[in-house]
């Protein structure tokens, strides 16, 4: 399983090594990274702990290897693409394993999470070859004042190296979204994967290390954030930051210069329900987008605003299918699995208690055990409640009830994040109007946020990102426009 097979050059004793020009190394360092199980709390991995020197030379095999890459044809990028999601899904027991154990992601939701991004490397690459493949001409005369001297010629070259960090709750899936664009673009990719999910990553990095990719194009560096954060984010080397998490992008954003950068920061979704909804399709929506994974998810719903008079029969059906979740290990398929760090699990634990000492009407028991928390519904939630507007990251989903839809909107809006939203209604014209006046990057009619299909665009307003996600998007933000004019010494005129 993980660190066996074809994935025994990854592991040196009990620590993974990191990958730097096309080979797994063992950091000078002589120091290890701890990865904790969330379920057990005790250390499932450990992983190497590089040096700011070895970043230096990563970057340095970087920026020669995309070199060489860039001349690569368009149709063999594409073909190493396809090779490498071919070799991922075949070996995604071993991936799937490692962020059960990781991440405490239940074991069905690990193989999907790693399907999930083979197919999105084959589309990427599909897309690329499309994408790239095409160039724009343009003819002078088509702007006032000037005859048809010049002919444009623009087409998108690659940006250089592209720094892909994603986040711990899909680390393969959200490091394969960076990857892939950024390689068939014609850029080489260093990869500084979460310490949580870093096992899982390390994994998929082999994968496309054995499709033949030429070396120093990839890299994956591993290590203490405090130690190596910024001096990868502020990197001269880097031309490019794709980024997914929470606050740290802001600081990210602050330092990283005048770089081009795709930036995913996290979201309070709110979920508006009107009057006219299908209240049996809200709760089950309400369910698959607040607790799936725990909850911990950019685009869960983190906010229910329903009508008064609709609220009492939503509560209930919500409360039904609550009690139907099931609580445990991730190895053994349970709804609900412990959340990712026993800090996260204080967190969370700290916005209940605001919200208990505040009035609000717990729906279930609040029950922990260690990192696990009980699927929570607290209803009457008021606009004083912390829980209101943080972002928990856990099973804890709040119910506003709201009198008329500007206050729905009203309390979206008010929010520093704007990534998913969602309303339910019968009423399209109601469902468009709403839409459009909430400050979110996406809004959902009838279903729970949700960042896929992974061909979406996908994008946060305010505090939630900078730039678009989805296949099409991250391709074009990872490369720049070139044009050459061609100057002629008359006018031309085709058939004139």
């Amino acid at each position: 399983m993980a660190g066996t097979g074809i994935f025994t050059d990854i592991l040196d004793g009990e620590v993974y090594k990191y990958y730097s020009d096309g080979e797994w190394k063992t950091s000078s360092s002589g120091k290890s990274v701890a990865i904790i199980n969330p379920a057990t709390r005790k250390t499932q991995y450990k992983v190497q702990a590089c040096t700011q020197e070895e970043v230096n030379k990563v970057m340095e095999m970087a920026k020669s290897a995309q070199k060489s890459w860039a001349k690569t044809p368009l149709w063999k990028r594409a073909e190493l693409l396809h090779k490498a999601a071919a070799i991922l899904k075949d070996n995604k027991a071993p991936i799937a394993e490692s962020l059960v154990k990781e991440i405490a992601k239940p074991a069905k939701d690990s193989a999907t999470e790693v399907v999930r991004s083979g197919d999105l490397i084959s589309y990427c690459a599909e897309e690329g070859v499309r994408i790239l493949g095409e160039g724009k001409f343009l003819l002078s005369d088509s702007f006032p004042g000037n005859e048809r001297t010049k002919y444009c010629l623009t087409s998108k070259i690659p940006l250089g190296v592209v720094l892909a960090i994603p986040p711990f709750n899909y680390p393969v899936n959200l490091a394969v979204s960076k990857i892939a664009p950024a390689l068939i673009a014609g850029n080489s990719l260093v990869l500084k994967p979460p310490t949580q999910g870093a096992v899982s990553c390390l994994h998929m990095v082999h994968c496309f290390h054995l499709a033949g990719f030429p070396k120093g194009l990839i890299s994956c560096i591993t290590g203490k954030g405090s130690e190596i954060g910024d001096f990868l984010t502020m990197h001269p080397a880097v031309n490019c930051i794709s980024f997914t998490g929470g606050d740290t992008g802001i600081s990210i954003s602050k330092k990283a210069g005048m770089i081009p950068l795709q930036m995913e920061l996290g979201g309070k979704d709110a979920c508006i329900v009107l009057e006219d909804a299908d209240l049996d399709l809200v709760a089950s929506n309400i369910i698959k987008g607040g607790f799936s994974y725990s909850g911990q998810r950019c685009t869960a719903v983190k906010v229910v605003l329903v009508m008064e008079s609709v609220a009492d029969e939503l509560v209930e059906k919500v409360k039904a299918k609550v009690a139907k979740l099931t609580v445990g290990p991730p190895e053994e398929n349970c709804d609900i699995t412990a959340v990712v760090s026993e800090s996260s699990a204080n967190f969370i634990e700290g916005l209940v208690m605001d919200a208990k000492e505040k009035g609000a009407t717990f729906c279930q028991e609040y029950k922990r055990e260690g990192n696990l928390i009980w699927p929570l519904l607290l209803d009457n939630v008021r606009p004083d409640m912390r829980i209101a507007w943080e972002e928990p990251f856990g099973p804890v989903l709040p119910v506003l009830r709201i009198t008329s839809v500007e206050e729905g909107i009203n309390h979206c809006n008010a929010s520093n994040f704007g990534l998913q939203g969602c309303v339910f209604t019968k009423d399209i014209n109601k469902a468009m109007l709403i839409s459009d006046a909430m400050e979110t990057g996406t809004v959902q009619i009838n279903s729970a946020p949700a960042r896929g299909p992974d061909h979406f665009p996908f994008q946060g307003l305010k505090d939630s990102g900078i730039g678009s996600q989805g296949v099409t998007n991250s391709i074009n933000l990872m490369t720049k426009v070139k044009t050459t004019v061609i100057n002629l010494p008359t006018p031309s005129y085709s058939m004139g």
